[in-house]
């Protein structure tokens, strides 16, 4: 299944894509996707049902964040060994992890504040986890079980503020708008090979991201098991998994956003997203 929310800000209502493309309405069946709207007994409740017997949608609405009410926005930081290798560094010898600002997720298409002061603002095409049933100390075989889907990312970065200022990477990853998140949650179901898809990322129309998430140190699987040995994974929890080569940083010189940039991003099978990034004003 292809799940998503649609809406205006903060009035999302839950959303079903059918076959066919038509965006049915989910809100007489779940209140929202998120929390326990994820559990696979909830997605199966779903899944059983008949998609033209929902309500169609009529228009064009906003897409929103694929997932609402995201308590735990876990990121995983130098995933990908080619990704590793253009800013230098040693591949990890266990994932790499760091926290993004849960109130830093918007919609997919929705404009990227560039913060006050900014230098070094950054893209990060990324595969996301949805976590369903979740747990601790999941093993890794049944790690798919815990998963209720995949979603682009834009692990959106100020690298000044990420490595130049000291303590942790979460201070240039979690400012207002920099979690674009969607358009769909694709159920694990749709996904035959999530270590085999496609990533891309254009900034103004030149492709500077053009990887797979088959150079992935530690594939999905793995994630979330090795993080639910320190956490609990709870319903609606989103992992960000790190991006492939291409990123800002890693040209010579470097490459950032100033404002007034168009980026489009996507994974296959997973949809496509496009922001507006735009300078601070106040």
């Amino acid at each position: 299944m292809k799940l998503l929310r649609y809406g205006a800000l903060d009035q999302e209502k839950p959303g079903l894509l059918d076959s066919k493309g038509v965006l049915r309405d989910l809100s007489g069946t779940i209140p929202d996707l998120a929390g326990k709207a994820l559990t696979s007994a909830s997605l199966a409740k779903i899944k059983a049902l008949d998609p033209e017997s929902l309500p169609a949608v009529s228009g064009s609405p906003r897409i929103g964040a694929c997932v609402g009410d995201v308590r735990n926005f876990i990121a995983v930081g130098l995933n990908f060994a080619d990704h590793a290798a253009e800013t230098g560094a040693e591949i990890p010898k266990e994932p790499i992890l760091f926290n993004k600002a849960p109130n830093c997720i918007v919609g997919p298409n929705d404009d990227v504040i560039i913060p006050k002061g900014s230098k070094k603002t950054d893209w990060e095409v990324e595969l996301a986890i949805v976590i369903g049933d979740g747990g601790s100390y999941i093993p890794e075989d049944k790690a798919f079980a815990a998963i209720a889907g995949f979603a682009v990312c834009n692990d959106v970065s100020e690298r000044e503020f990420q490595i130049e200022r000291g303590g942790q990477w979460a201070k240039g990853k979690g400012c207002p708008t920099f979690g674009p998140l969607g358009p769909w949650l694709v159920t694990t179901d749709e996904v035959k090979d999530v270590q085999n898809l496609g990533m891309w990322l254009d900034v103004d129309g030149e492709r500077v991201q053009n990887g797979s998430t088959k150079t992935m140190i530690f594939g999905a699987a793995y994630l979330v098991h090795y993080i639910s040995q320190f956490m609990r994974l709870d319903a609606g929890d989103v992992i960000t998994t790190g991006t492939p080569p291409g990123v800002g940083l890693g040209f010579k010189p470097p490459r950032f956003l100033k404002g007034g940039e168009v980026v489009k991003l996507g994974i296959e099978g997973l949809g496509e997203q496009q922001q507006n990034f735009k300078a601070y004003q106040g």
